[in-house]
């Protein structure tokens, strides 16, 4: 039997094709849900999966619900057990993309009261290669500014919210660009459609604070755990204009998709020389180790699975 993409649906394992909802499904008309992106990387050498932090995904996940007012059948380390029985049971051996997501599973419409409405937990795993497919990115400012926490909280990856970054992907792609970043309303740099942003100018390396609106992204802080403690770099939090990635000595997205992506052009105006920059490219050649298990220091970071030879399901 051939690796498929299965999910946890229901309380069981099924192929993911099966795993489906009624078109009354609360969450389909409103956006009540909330999801976590979690990579799982394939290492050659010790063939195995390694599901790169997948506890404090979960652990965000729970946030998102709470928001909701949703409650989780599983605690944050059950779901982490339960993601490894999954992906070892597609039987795949490459890299892959598992998406928890949380939902308001009742059938009912003209409803807006959260607490009245029944959950629903899926799990779905997916062989997943690039998100970003360029080795450096193009991106233009979007028109379209990014969610203040005074309208929903941009803390969590509600996926309401992700119309806000869905439509200024779109629009960046369309324009003929790779990604786009959007300011916030007090038209500061808040992130990319799906990633953080940080700027390196002489060697200092910053990237907007939480309150610019952004994700905590875990990538993020990932990322700046490594250029301290094996770059000796500092990562100061404060608000970046829009001119600054102009000027900038370098300019990269992270996210648990995107990885570490460097950005060489800003609105047709390039980023010094247009290339990946040096402490970009230490950072990123660092991180794919550590998510791929090949650095002992971050092993911790990863949870093993070990593809069955067969699908289970």
């Amino acid at each position: 039997m051939e690796p498929t993409p299965l999910a946890w649906f229901r309380g069981e394992f099924v192929p993911a094709s099966e795993a489906k909802v009624g078109v009354m499904t609360h969450a389909l008309h409103y956006g009540t849900a909330c999801f976590e992106g979690i990579r799982c990387n394939w290492n050659e050498e010790e063939e195995k999966l390694l599901i790169f932090r997948p506890l404090e995904h979960y652990q965000r996940l729970v946030n998102g619900a709470k928001v909701l007012r949703m409650e989780l059948p599983l605690s944050p380390e059950e779901l982490v057990d339960l993601t490894v029985d999954l992906v070892e049971r597609t039987g795949y051996r490459q890299d892959m993309y598992i998406r928890p997501l949380a939902f308001k599973s009742a059938e009912r419409v003209a409803n807006l009261k959260l607490h009245e409405l029944d959950d629903g937990l899926t799990i779905i795993a997916v062989p997943f290669g690039q998100y970003i497919d360029v080795q450096v990115a193009r991106c233009v400012t979007a028109s379209w500014r990014r969610i203040d926490e005074t309208m929903m909280p941009p803390r969590v990856k509600l996926s309401a919210t992700y119309v806000n970054s869905i439509l200024a992907k779109t629009d960046a792609v369309l324009s003929g660009f790779d990604e786009a970043v959007l300011l916030n309303y007090d038209g500061k740099v808040a992130e990319g459609s799906g990633e953080n942003l940080f700027v390196v100018k002489d060697g200092e390396l910053v990237t907007p604070p939480l309150t610019a609106n952004i994700l905590p992204g875990i990538t993020r802080t990932c990322i700046m755990q490594i250029a301290r403690e094996e770059l000796g770099i500092d990562t100061v939090e404060r608000p970046i204009g829009r001119a600054e990635l102009y000027l900038a000595d370098e300019v990269f997205l992270t996210g648990t998709a995107a990885h570490v992506t460097p950005m060489g052009e800003l609105d047709h105006r390039p980023i010094a020389d247009g290339h990946i920059g040096p402490i970009t490219k230490a950072l990123q050649e660092i991180y794919f180790k550590a998510i791929r298990g090949q650095l002992p220091k971050y092993r911790h970071w990863c949870v093993e699975a070990v593809p069955a030879p067969l699908a289970k399901v």
